[in-house]
């Protein structure tokens, strides 16, 4: 019998993202039953949904929960279920130009490892922009505040609101500071108005 081998690195990654707290990993695959079970228990993974079309496979996706749902993938028969992801991530390395102009995120180098990379960025993005948002927040309702009193003059309020404004865009330029940029990682993210769909 012939079959796809998994990728080496698969385990592994999916064993961190697994410590890393995503909830579910699910195969979604186009292989007979049995060839996806055995890759899917060679990996890690439990849930394995085969023998689907691409249109399956993007009616698989859109009903999974937690959101949001992100799908990686490698060949043409993607195209539609990443194009169809909150976030799409293509394995671009062998020249799926479907998959990657559907996709959020292509991967250029043949490796699952700069998944890893794009989520612990994500992650790391987000954190940074919702702490500089509360930081923004606090830091005008103080000066309304001290404002109310009449401490400091009106003119003086607004250009120390200026100074707060700095003060969270600063804050959120460490989303920035990351090491290595998504593409010296092998990664490159798209835009969303570039997206196929």
């Amino acid at each position: 019998m012939l079959a796809d081998a998994p990728r080496t690195e698969a385990g592994e990654v999916i064993g961190w993202l697994r410590e890393h707290g995503v909830e579910r990993i699910v195969m979604l695959t186009g292989d007979a039953r049995s060839t996806a079970e055995s890759i899917a228990a060679d990996v890690g993974i439990t849930e394995v949904e085969s023998e689907l079309a691409p249109g399956e496979k993007v009616h698989f996706a859109a009903q999974l929960r937690p959101r949001p749902v992100m799908m990686v993938g490698d060949g043409i028969n993607d195209a539609p279920v990443l194009a169809a992801s909150d976030i799409g991530v293509a394995m671009g390395a062998k020249g799926a130009t479907a998959a990657g102009e559907a996709a959020d995120i292509v991967v250029l180098v043949d490796s699952l490892r700069p998944v890893v990379d794009a989520v612990s960025i994500g992650r790391h993005t987000l954190r940074v922009a919702l702490t500089s948002i509360w930081i923004g927040i606090a830091l005008s309702i103080a000066l309304m505040l001290v404002a109310m009193t009449g401490v400091i003059p009106a003119v003086t309020g607004a250009l120390v609101q200026e100074l707060v404004d700095l003060a969270t865009i600063l804050y959120a330029l460490r989303a920035l500071g990351r090491g290595k940029s998504p593409a010296e990682r092998g990664v490159r993210v798209s835009s969303f108005a570039g997206r196929a769909g």
